[in-house]
C-alpha cells in the first residue's frame, strides 16, 4: 500500500513473507538499502517493511529485490469492512498441525532413548520409524528455508535448526545401518573416549525429533502471541460501523455501506448503534458512548452543534449527524495510522541488535564447527565433539533480539490505543525517561477551553431562580461566549427558560430587554450606572472579589434595582487538579503556561496546585519559553491543543498533544491524548515508560540468554535436546514479557 510522499519521495508499506528470524528481516533490509534512492525498514514481528524510495525505483523493483534475496512481498491486502473480523492468518494452520505430529511421535522416542527400562529388542529401529517424519515432514518448513537460503548465499536461523536436526538424524542412520549400534551386544567400530551412558549407543534420533518438536512449538507459539500482541490494531480497526442509513434530500432513508458515505450527507444514528463516521450532530440528543476510542467510562452528553466521532456508540436518543469526515480522514483511521506507524519503528537498541543479528548466524556456524574441531582436537572422541557442536547449532537464537523491541511496542502501542493514548514511535519512548518538566498550557488543557458560569451572588431579597430566568433568557438571545455562558448556565439549572418581549444588544456593556414584564438589564457595571443605579455593598465587595480572582463579573438588575453578580470563567477541569498530583508523583515539576493575565493565571495555577507560572505570554513566544527552559537544563514536555502550541510541541523534549484540539497541535506531539482529560497525560508517560522498560528487559534477556547459552552449549554442558527447549523458551519467553503490557491500568 502507498502511504504517501516526503518531498520527491515516495512511501510503500509491503507484506513479506518467508521470514523466521531477525536475520532474514536484516538481509532483507540490507538488500533493500543498497538499491539506489531507497531507504528501508523491515519489522520481523509486524512482517511488514516500510520503504521510502525516489529516482527510477518503482514498487515492482522493491518486490522484485525482495523475491531475489529468497522472500515474498506484496502491497498488503486492504483491510477487512468494518466490524468484520479477519481469518486466522494461514501459517498457524500447517505449523500447528506439523506441531501436533512432531510431538506425538517424538514423545516416544525421547522415552525409549532416556528410559532403560523401556529399551527392548532392536528398539532403535522403532525410534527410527518415528523419528523419520519429525525430521522430515516436521521439520520441512526449516529444511526448505535452509536450502533457499543456500541459494542466495546465505544463512539464517533455519540454516542452523535444519544442520543440526539433519546431522543428529544422519548420524544416527550412520550408525544404525554401517555401525553396530542397532545390533545388540555388539559395539560400535569406532573406539570412542566418551560414550553415552543412557543406554542408546549412539544414535541422537530422540534429539534429532526433541529439537524439532521443542522448536516447532517455540515457532507456533511465538506466532500465536504475535497475532495476540496485533490484536488491538486489529481491533481498532474494525471498531467501525458496516452499513449507515442516509437521509437524503427527499426525506427517504436508505441503508448503504459506510465506505459510500460523503462528506455532507445527513445520516441517522438510532440508539444502540454505532456512529458511522466523524460529524456533527444537526437534530436530536443522546449520550455518546466513546470508551473504545478515548479509555473514558462515561458517556458524553451531546446536541445540537456537537461534534461526533465514528465508531463510537449512541447510547441514548435519535440523532441525525452530518458527515465532515470519511474514509481515511476520521480519527479512527488516523489512530490506527499513527499506532501502526509507532510498530513499525525501531529504537536506538534495537538497531544493534538488527546488526548483530545480521552476522549472527555465519558467526554461529564458524563456532560450532570451531566446538567441534577443538574436542576433536582434546582427544575426547567424535560422540561428545559432535555432540557439543549441535548443540552449539541449536541453541543460537537471534529470534529473541528480533522480537525484543517489535512485541513490546506492538503491544504497548495498542494498548494505549485502547485507552486513548497514541504513541507515534519507539524514539518517543526514550524521551519519557528523561522528562523532569511539563509545562501545561492553561486553556483548553487545563481548562475547559470555554466560558462557564460559576456562582451566583444575591442581593437581599433577591431569588437566585429568579435571577438566572430572568438573565438567561435575556442572554440566551446574544452570541456572546460570556452571554452563552449564562444562558447555557441558566438552562442547565432551571431545564427551560422564557422569550423576552424587547431585546437590545448594548455594544461594549451588555445585553437589556423586557422579560416576563420586568425592564432587564445584563452586563458590566457602568451599564447599570448609565441608567442611574449602583451595585449595593455586598454586591460590589463580590464583584471585586470575583475581578480580583481573574473572573468576568456581569451585573443584573431589573425594575430598576441591581438584585445579583454572576461570576463567569473558563471553568478549571474537574480532573486537572489531580492529573497534576499524578504528573508531580511521575517526578515532574508541573508549570503553568498562559496568554491571560497574571491574576486568572495564578487564580488557576493555585486551584490545580501548580507553582510555576508563566503568563501574558504571546502565542508566538510559547516556543522561547520551552527554548529557555531547556537552556536552564531542564529536559521539557509540553502540553497543549491549539494551534499556537504546534511550535512548542514539536521543540519541546516531549509533546503531548490533546486530541480535543487542532490538527496542527495533534501533528506536532509525540504523544496524543484523545481523550481531553489531562490525567491522560500522567497515564501516557507511565504507559510509555513501562513499554520502554519492557523493551529494555526482552533486549537484556536476549543478549543474556546468547552470552552464557553458547559457551555452556561449545563446553558440552548441554545436550541438543534442552539446548533446543531453551531456544524455543528464549523467544517465546520474549513474546510473553511484551503480552504483559496488555495489563496496564490507567490510574482510577
Amino acid at each position: 500500500m502507498i502511504t504517501g510522499t516526503t518531498g520527491t519521495a515516495a512511501e510503500v508499506e509491503l507484506a513479506i513473507g518467508g521470514m523466521t528470524c531477525a536475520s532474514c528481516a536484516a538481509r532483507i533490509e540490507k538488500k533493500l538499502n543498497r538499491m539506489a534512492g531507497v531507504t528501508a525498514s523491515v519489522n520481523y514481528a509486524t512482517e511488514k517493511a516500510k520503504v521510502s524510495y525516489s529516482g527510477d525505483v518503482s514498487v515492482g523493483d522493491l518486490i522484485a529485490t525482495v523475491e531475489a534475496t529468497g522472500y515474498t512481498a506484496r502491497e498488503p491486502a486492504p483491510a477487512p469492512a468494518p466490524g468484520e473480523p479477519g481469518d486466522e492468518p494461514d501459517e498457524l494452520r500447517p505449523l500447528r498441525e506439523r506441531l501436533i505430529t512432531a510431538v506425538v511421535l517424538s514423545v516416544p522416542v525421547v522415552a525409549l532413548a532416556m528410559i532403560p527400562a523401556l529399551q527392548f529388542e532392536y528398539w532403535q529401529w522403532l525410534s527410527l520409524t518415528l523419528a523419520a517424519p519429525v525430521v522430515t515432514y516436521a521439520a520441512w518448513p526449516f529444511h526448505k528455508a535452509a536450502f533457499v537460503n543456500a541459494r542466495h548465499g546465505a544463512a539464517t536461523m533455519d540454516t542452523l535448526i535444519s544442520v543440526g536436526t539433519s546431522a543428529a538424524f544422519l548420524w544416527s542412520l550412520w550408525a544404525l545401518f554401517l555401525g553396530t549400534a542397532g545390533t545388540p551386544g555388539m559395539t560400535h567400530p569406532f573406539e570412542l573416549t566418551i560414550e553415552r551412558t543412557d543406554g542408546a549407543g549412539n544414535i541422537y534420533l530422540e534429539a534429532a525429533a526433541g529439537v524439532t518438536a521443542f522448536i516447532l512449538a517455540g515457532r507456533y507459539f511465538e506466532a500465536r502471541a504475535k497475532r495476540k500482541a496485533g490484536a488491538a490494531l486489529r481491533a481498532l480497526l474494525e471498531l467501525g460501523a458496516k452499513d449507515v442509513t442516509v437521509l437524503r434530500e427527499d426525506g427517504r432513508e436508505q441503508t448503504v455501506p459506510v465506505g459510500e458515505l460523503r462528506v455532507g450527507d445527513r445520516f441517522l444514528v438510532r440508539p444502540g448503534e454505532k456512529i458511522a463516521t466523524d460529524g456533527t450532530v444537526i437534530e436530536g440528543s443522546s449520550a455518546v458512548d466513546a470508551s473504545m476510542l478515548t479509555g473514558e467510562s462515561v458517556p458524553v452528553e451531546v446536541g445540537s452543534g456537537d461534534p461526533v466521532t465514528g465508531a463510537t456508540l449512541n447510547v441514548g436518543g435519535r440523532l441525525v449527524v452530518r458527515a465532515t469526515r470519511v474514509g481515511a480522514d476520521t480519527q479512527l483511521a488516523r489512530m490506527a495510522r499513527l499506532v501502526e506507524d509507532a510498530q513499525n519503528g525501531k529504537a536506538a537498541a534495537q538497531r544493534l541488535a538488527d546488526r548483530i543479528s545480521a552476522v549472527f548466524v555465519p558467526v554461529v556456524i564458524a563456532l560450532a564447527l570451531g566446538t567441534l574441531g577443538f574436542w576433536l582436537g582434546n582427544g575426547v572422541g567424535l560422540t561428545a565433539a559432535f555432540t557439543a557442536a549441535v548443540a552449539v547449532l541449536v541453541i543460537a537464537c537471534p529470534c529473541a533480539l528480533g522480537l525484543a523491541t517489535p512485541t513490546a511496542l506492538l503491544v504497548g502501542t495498542g494498548r494505549g490505543a485502547q485507552l486513548g493514548i497514541l504513541i507515534k514511535g519507539p524514539e518517543v519512548l526514550e524521551s519519557t525517561r528523561h522528562v523532569d518538566t511539563v509545562v501545561l498550557d492553561k486553556t483548553g488543557t487545563v481548562t475547559t477551553g470555554r466560558m462557564t458560569l460559576l456562582a451566583v451572588h444575591t442581593a437581599d431579597g433577591a431569588d437566585e431562580a429568579e435571577v438566572l430566568r430572568l438573565a438567561g433568557a435575556l442572554e440566551h438571545s446574544s452570541e456572546h461566549p460570556v452571554a452563552r455562558a449564562v444562558a447555557d448556565g441558566a438552562l442547565q439549572k432551571l431545564g427551560t427558560l422564557p422569550v423576552p418581549e424587547d431585546f437590545a444588544n448594548v455594544p461594549g456593556l451588555g445585553v437589556q430587554g423586557v422579560v416576563e414584564g420586568h425592564a432587564v438589564l445584563v452586563g458590566r457595571e457602568r451599564l447599570l450606572t448609565e441608567w442611574a443605579m449602583e451595585l449595593p455593598a455586598g454586591l460590589a465587595r463580590a464583584r471585586a472579589a470575583a475581578e480580583d480572582a481573574g473572573r468576568t463579573a456581569i451585573a443584573v438588575a431589573w425594575d430598576g434595582e441591581a438584585r445579583a453578580v454572576l461570576e463567569v470563567a473558563d471553568a478549571v477541569k474537574e480532573t486537572s487538579a489531580e492529573a497534576v498530583r499524578r504528573l508531580r508523583a511521575l517526578g515532574l515539576t508541573p508549570l503553568l503556561l498562559t496568554g491571560d493575565n497574571k491574576a486568572v493565571a495564578e487564580s488557576v495555577a493555585r486551584e490545580v496546585g501548580i507553582e510555576e507560572v508563566i503568563a501574558e505570554v504571546l502565542p508566538q513566544d510559547k516556543v522561547e519559553v520551552v527554548k529557555r527552559l531547556q537552556a536552564e537544563g531542564r529536559s521539557v514536555a509540553m502540553v497543549g491543543d491549539g494551534v499556537n502550541d504546534a511550535a512548542a510541541l514539536a521543540q519541546a523534549d516531549l509533546g503531548l498533544a490533546m486530541g480535543t484540539g487542532t490538527d496542527a497541535a495533534i501533528e506536532a506531539g509525540d504523544l496524543t491524548l484523545v481523550r481531553g482529560d489531562l490525567r491522560a497525560a500522567a497515564d501516557a508517560i507511565r504507559l510509555a515508560r513501562r513499554t520502554l522498560g519492557t523493551i529494555r528487559s526482552n533486549l537484556f534477556w536476549a543478549f543474556a540468554y546468547n552470552v552464557a547459552a553458547l559457551p555452556l552449549a561449545a563446553a558440552g554442558l548441554l545436550t541438543p535436546m534442552i539446548a533446543g527447549a531453551a531456544m524455543a523458551f528464549s523467544s517465546v519467553f520474549v513474546v510473553g514479557n511484551s503480552l504483559r503490557l496488555r495489563t496496564f491500568r490507567a490510574a482510577d
